[in-house]
């Protein structure tokens, strides 16, 4: 097979490939890791090919990983950072930066050989100056196939689909399908399917050389009223081929991020993405918030792993369980905190390669059923934002297990029939501006690069930061976590004021408090050039004029005058004259200090014993 891929490999060979397709060989790490909720190598065989092989009678429990690109690491910089200062932070690891995903700001780095990928990110993430570093995880697709011979779907009239197509049937959005390829020449997809586009051979050839995505993209979309097979939940809506795999169905968390990317500035307004274990990647919920700028959502599988999942919830991406015919989870379905919704995932009646038909259960057929159901309800409301596409979603499911939001389930049963209905009665109109603050730093002394920390919320969502510097802006970033490195370098020292300004999709702005800072780079003390007063002399009996000079690399900011533990006089600038009235002074010794302070702090005192 070509291999053209910008970052991914095969996992059945060591070679490696960037955009500029030179580099040397790497593999997958298959090492036990708690750090990695305890999966460790293959934990599900892939699923079988539509090349003849019969499918299995059963659902396999999978693992949400299979290992992770050995020698490369995915970081992102913080907004501001400068090229230099981020080669700075790698020399942490040795490692280098061998490939850029510029509209993601995130850096393929590459590790020196033999260099152990785990502790390397650790010590990344100690840096405060990168937003995040993670491993590229390897993930597999979500599902197994069983049934063949089972000839119709439960699962449509489970969530109401035939009454939403009474208002719409998905018709003005494409649905992107992050997965193996597609099938153009099956019947019940080809009258769909909408150019696309190949991310793991850089090419546009996205013909499905596994099967898994033929069999998504069947439950998504399968064209309707055409004598042929089934429906899928959003018959009238397009379909967008994005390959993001090898042909054992393995893709990278990289080539995912790359993948809703590719959709989002090519029109795709749902995005599916029926693979194990991509919730918790920052990368991925990165390249999520930038299909969300554009309006549009990202769906995912929750995982066939059967157990809890320690992956936090997250605003930018729906995570789908899996039910059976009589709304129970499914067994092998993934739980934890980060489940938003659940949908039928136990055999679902979909399409395969070579034009035929199955049944295929797992979470990568809950996924395109959520996803469908969106964009039907865009189709019935184009002016939907992505946070009502979640909130209608969420409140007009069926609510199964404990009550209100839990684990299982999430919100509950997906239920396109209310969600559709609710998004024909929504009027979309945003004029509330984002709310932000800056978390850190709060005040005080700053040096060197400071890391700018932001927090910030919307009623529907913040599509971009922009960090000012007494008033001028400094740094710009419209990826989430919204996050800046200031370098103070080459900066005079002294006040500056900060502040950052949060901007939603409507053009709603809201601006921070200000926060008050003082730059202090510089450690050199400031020189007293003249003091006019000198250890042991005899002062005048009764005035003694005291001059002081002095020099600073930064500027001086004050002198002051001590005599005899009490400040006389004060001066701001270089140079300070007192005329010191000396008549009613007692006879003996007195103390004289002069203190000098520059622009940063630093200070430079002298002291004399004069006599009268």
């Amino acid at each position: 097979m070509p291999h053209h891929c910008p970052f991914p490999v095969q996992l059945s060979d060591h070679r490696r490939c960037y955009r500029s397709g030179s580099a040397s060989g790497f593999s997958l790490s298959l090492l036990l890791l708690a750090l990695l909720a305890g999966y460790a190598g293959f934990g599900e065989a892939a699923p079988a090919s539509a090349q003849g092989n019969k499918p299995p009678a059963v659902v396999e429990k999978a693992a949400p990983y299979v290992g992770w690109a050995r020698g490369r690491l995915l970081v992102a910089p913080r907004a501001g950072l400068s090229t230099g200062q981020f080669e700075q932070a790698l020399k942490s690891v040795n490692g280098r930066s061998k490939g850029y995903i510029r509209q993601l700001n995130m850096h393929v780095v590459e590790l020196p050989a033999g260099a152990d990928e785990v502790a390397a990110m650790r010590e990344l993430r100690k840096n405060r100056k990168l937003k995040y570093a993670e491993l590229d995880m390897a993930v597999a697709p979500a599902a197994t196939v069983s049934d063949p011979a089972y000839g119709s779907s439960w699962a449509l009239p489970k969530i109401q689909a035939p009454a939403a197509w009474d208002s719409a049937n998905g018709n003005g959005v494409t649905i992107a399908i992050l997965d193996t390829g597609i099938d153009s020449a099956h019947p019940d997809l080809a009258p769909n399917l909408v150019p696309g586009w190949n991310v793991y051979e850089n090419n546009s050839n996205t013909a499905d050389v596994n099967g898994h995505g033929t069999w998504v993209a069947g439950v998504a979309a399968m064209a309707a009223n055409n004598a042929k097979g089934s429906a899928g939940v959003a018959w009238g809506a397009k379909i967008m081929p994005v390959r993001i795999a090898d042909a054992n169905a393995y893709a990278y968390w990289s080539t995912v991020a790359q993948g809703i990317y590719w959709a989002a500035d090519h029109g795709a307004k749902v995005v599916n993405v029926s693979y194990n274990g991509v919730s918790g990647s920052a990368t991925v919920q990165s390249a999520a918030q930038y299909l969300r700028s554009k309006g549009g959502v990202v769906v995912v599988a929750a995982g066939n792993s059967g157990g809890l999942e320690s992956i936090a919830a997250s605003d930018a991406l729906l995570s789908v369980a899996a039910t059976d015919q009589n709304d129970a989870r499914a067994s092998f379905s993934s739980y934890g905190a980060y489940v938003d919704l659940a949908a039928p995932g136990v055999s679902v009646y979909t399409t395969t390669v070579g034009g035929g038909y199955s049944n295929a259960s797992g979470t990568s057929f809950s996924s395109p059923v959520v996803a469908a159901t969106a964009a039907l309800m865009l189709s019935a409301n184009g002016k939907l934002t992505p946070a009502d596409v979640d909130r209608i979603l969420k409140t007009t499911s069926l609510d199964l297990g404990a009550a209100g939001q839990d684990p299982y389930y999430g919100s509950g049963r997906v239920n396109a029939a209310a969600a559709v209905l609710n998004a024909k009665q929504t009027v979309a109109a945003d004029t509330q501006a984002p709310s932000v603050s800056i978390a850190s730093p709060t005040g005080g002394r700053v040096s060197g690069v400071v890391p700018v920390d932001v927090n910030y919320s919307d009623n529907v969502g913040v599509t971009r930061a922009d960090f000012y510097v007494n008033g001028q802006l400094a740094a710009s970033d419209s990826l989430a976590p919204f996050a800046f490195a200031w370098d103070t370098a080459g900066k005079a020292d002294g006040s500056y004021t900060l502040s950052v300004q949060a901007y939603d999709a409507a053009g709603n702005r809201g601006t921070s408090p200000s926060v008050a800072v003082t730059v202090g780079n510089d450690s050199i003390a400031p020189i007293i050039g003249s003091f006019s007063l000198t250890d042991g002399m005899t002062i005048s009996p009764s005035k003694q004029m005291v001059s002081v000079s002095a020099t600073d690399n930064q500027g001086i900011a004050k002198i002051s005058l001590v005599i005899d533990g009490k400040e006389v006089a004060l001066a701001y600038g270089g140079a300070l004259s007192y005329n010191w009235n000396t008549r009613k002074l007692t006879k003996g010794a007195h103390s004289v200090t002069v203190r000098v302070t520059d622009n940063s702090g630093n200070a430079t005192s002298r002291t004399v014993t004069v006599y009268k």
